[in-house]
């Protein structure tokens, strides 16, 4: 075999190793050193927080984070921010509490080390930016809350409960969640919530009619954009279901898409069926029970895709704009 021949080989295979490392779509962005994302460690510094000098700590904490803190106690606690020996004893409780000062430790031994989620959404982040620059990026806080709450979101920042994320085996969740919620309790979905978060928070529903399509269609569109920010995340992981769920939708997409027009289900106003379709739930009610839950978003993305497709030039910031459900659908083709 020649010099030349094998210079050829080694190139292509370089070439095919590199496209398989990195995904990427006409939404991506180049990283830049300001693009860098930095999460604030909270969580490590409530874990670490000295019960014996409770009040010294306290202060040193809203010191550290003067926009958190406040927004922490009153919005995840519902505590008073302003009574700071209530706070202090509080803390006290928490730290010293045997059940939280376990879920604490394993917290800081799995979460010793985020670079892994600050580099994901460092892209991310250039994305957003690229694709939508008059949105302000908040900062980004992990947390730990006592199983409070998972995702925390203001115009300043987002939180991160992680306590929350240990892992959708980890004995404890059982005690305060469904079995069907778990599944995303863990460290994988941390990166996908944030982006989602800033999503929904930035984008709030534009739907003028309380039919169903017009609520799958805008789900669908949040999750074409999330897909499009996070192009090396498989579709399952945005969705938040698990492989089986995703390819169990794929094969009944048609008998899915049929029991929804055959039920007259696309155009229903009714609240409590929309729900059905939409919220988390062990299975999509309407549909089957052997379904994932929310399989109203997921047929609304797969709407979108067929969309989009059709409309390359589209913008992200378009897309969103976009509010007729019903000329989406029409212009979509869309026939599984």
């Amino acid at each position: 075999m020649t010099d030349k021949k094998l210079l050829w080989i080694a190139l292509a295979v370089f070439t095919l190793v590199f496209a398989g490392c990195r995904k990427s779509n006409r939404f991506s962005a180049d990283v830049t050193p300001a693009d860098s994302v930095h999460i604030a460690r909270v969580d490590l510094d409530l874990i670490a927080f000295d019960t014996l000098n409770a009040d010294a700590e306290l202060e040193k904490l809203f010191q550290k984070y003067p926009d958190f803190m406040p927004q922490y106690f009153s919005q995840m606690l519902e505590l008073p921010a302003t009574d700071r020996k209530l706070l202090a004893d509080q803390l006290r409780l928490f730290c010293a509490d045997t059940v939280f000062s376990k879920v604490n430790a394993d917290v800081q031994a799995q979460f010793a080390d985020v670079s892994d989620i600050e580099a994901e959404l460092t892209t991310s982040f250039a994305s957003l930016r690229h694709n939508f620059p008059e949105l302000k990026l908040p900062g980004l806080y992990f947390f730990v809350s006592g199983f409070n709450r998972s995702v925390v979101i203001t115009p300043a920042f987002v939180g991160i409960g992680t306590d929350m994320y240990l892992g959708s085996e980890y004995s404890r969740y059982s005690d305060i969640s469904y079995q069907y919620m778990t599944y995303n309790m863990r460290r994988e979905s941390i990166a996908v919530d944030v982006v989602s978060a800033i999503l929904f928070s930035h984008f709030p529903s534009d739907v003028t009619s309380d039919r169903l399509l017009d609520n799958m269609l805008y789900r669908g569109k949040l999750l074409y954009v999330l897909s499009a920010l996070m192009p090396e995340r498989k579709p399952h992981d945005i969705i938040g279901y698990t492989k089986f769920q995703w390819e169990w939708s794929r094969k009944y997409e048609s008998e899915i898409w049929s029991s929804i027009l055959d039920q007259n289900d696309l155009y229903s106003s009714d609240l409590m069926l929309i729900r059905k379709y939409l919220n988390d739930a062990p299975f999509t009610a309407p549909v089957s029970q052997d379904s994932p839950g929310r399989l109203g978003a997921w047929v609304g993305w797969q709407i979108v895709n067929a969309w989009m497709d059709k409309h390359g030039n589209v913008s992200l910031a378009d897309l969103l704009k976009e509010n007729n459900y019903q000329k989406m659908l029409d212009e979509s083709g869309y026939q599984p």
